[in-house]
């Protein structure tokens, strides 16, 4: 019988009245009232998330950036001090055991972030991948609480509470500072399609972290955001979540990502051969397209869904939500090429056996304003 995990935050959550449910075996705030109150508030104002699920896993030595070279699909070598990359981790045969984001904290250290779901079997990858390298894989995942600041008041509201140089931190980087006296690794990736920072720091700190940015936001209506709110954010900003728009039976290729694998690195790397023919396939046949889909009536497509033309099946709805933003329900699926062009006409979603009519458009559904 495997407990459920709990974050430093947990006691807290529930003292908000916060909706509680099982995630990839944490136990997590869903929503702690109205989750398109909460997703407004990250588009309009700012939201603070508890992300402390998250995986993160330590890789330091001599040859710690040759170890992620091999065990990545990313170029790891490139990643300047202070920055982050997002990349993905593949099995030989080519398909996504994980997407990750890479921070390279030191001259060799690195901490790898990976899915709440795949935590531990990154870690066991990354420990098996590492043999004949002089680098070592830690587990740090009780090291750390993670709490994100998201939405376009986010800048303000952490500066009222560090001197961390916020302004020079740039997109995909993190720098080591003190927030509201509490010694933390702040970072600026996001999945919300909005402006915003993560803040790694010990779980002994969370609970006064939590509440100085609670204070600190007061006035700019930053309120508590749960995973529900975090999934419509990032399905509008069209941004791929592992278990729906990434598997392992998907390469890099076929989910539209190939960019992410840099072959031109030096060296072999696991799923280089595979990889290699997957790029190839991918240019002379055209996999599936990742696209998104708006609805024309107020049913909600879910995954697994089947899309459809004349009747017939060219495609599987990947996520599926109504848009608050949008005011509409949205998708993301992929769909025979041949129907994937942004304004294709006669695609319809089955929802339990009646073909709903929906629009193909380009991803993201929502692009901030810069």
């Amino acid at each position: 019988m495997s407990t459920t995990r709990l974050t430093a935050l947990d006691a807290l959550h529930r003292s908000l009245g916060a909706t509680m449910t099982d995630f990839a075996g944490w136990d997590m705030p869903l929503r702690y009232a109205s989750e398109r109150d909460e997703h407004n508030a990250v588009r309009t104002r700012a939201g603070l998330f508890d992300l402390s699920h998250m995986g993160e896993i330590t890789v330091s030595g001599p040859q710690a950036v040759d170890l992620l070279n091999f065990a990545l699909v990313g170029n790891i070598a490139t990643v300047g001090l202070g920055r982050a990359r997002y990349t993905m981790i593949c099995q030989e045969d080519g398909g996504i055991v994980d997407d990750l984001i890479v921070y390279r904290l030191g001259e060799s250290e690195y901490m790898v972030v990976a899915n709440a779901g795949n935590a531990q079997v990154v870690l066991d990858a990354l420990v098996a991948r590492s043999a004949g390298f002089d680098a070592e894989v830690r587990d740090d995942r009780d090291a750390y609480a993670l709490i994100a600041v998201q939405g376009p008041e986010s800048p303000g509201i952490l500066k009222s509470v560090t001197d961390a140089d916020l302004d020079g931190l740039k997109y995909y980087a993190g720098l080591p500072g003190t927030v509201a006296g509490v010694p933390a690794l702040i970072a600026r990736t996001g999945y919300t399609g909005e402006d915003g920072f993560e803040l790694f720091v010990e779980p002994q700190h969370a609970e006064k972290l939590w509440q100085a940015l609670t204070e600190a936001g007061k006035d700019s209506g930053l309120i508590p955001c749960g995973l529900s709110c975090r999934d419509t954010l990032r399905l509008e900003a069209g941004m791929p979540l592992y278990g729906n728009e990434l598997t392992t039976s998907l390469t890099p290729f076929d989910a539209g990502l190939g960019r992410v694998v840099k072959f031109e690195k030096e060296g072999d790397f696991v799923g280089r051969t595979a990889l290699t023919a997957a790029a190839e396939r991918a240019e002379s046949a055209p996999p599936r397209k990742l696209v998104g889909l708006i609805a024309e009536g107020r049913r909600v497509p879910r995954s697994g869904y089947q899309v459809v033309v004349d009747g017939k099946v060219v495609g599987e709805v990947t996520s599926g939500a109504p848009s608050p933003t949008l005011g509409r329900p949205i998708a993301m699926a992929y769909v025979d090429a041949a129907h994937a062009a942004p304004g294709t006409e006669g695609v319809g979603v089955d929802i339990r056996g009646s073909h709903e009519p929906y629009e193909v458009v380009a991803l993201p559904f929502y692009k901030r304003q810069k």
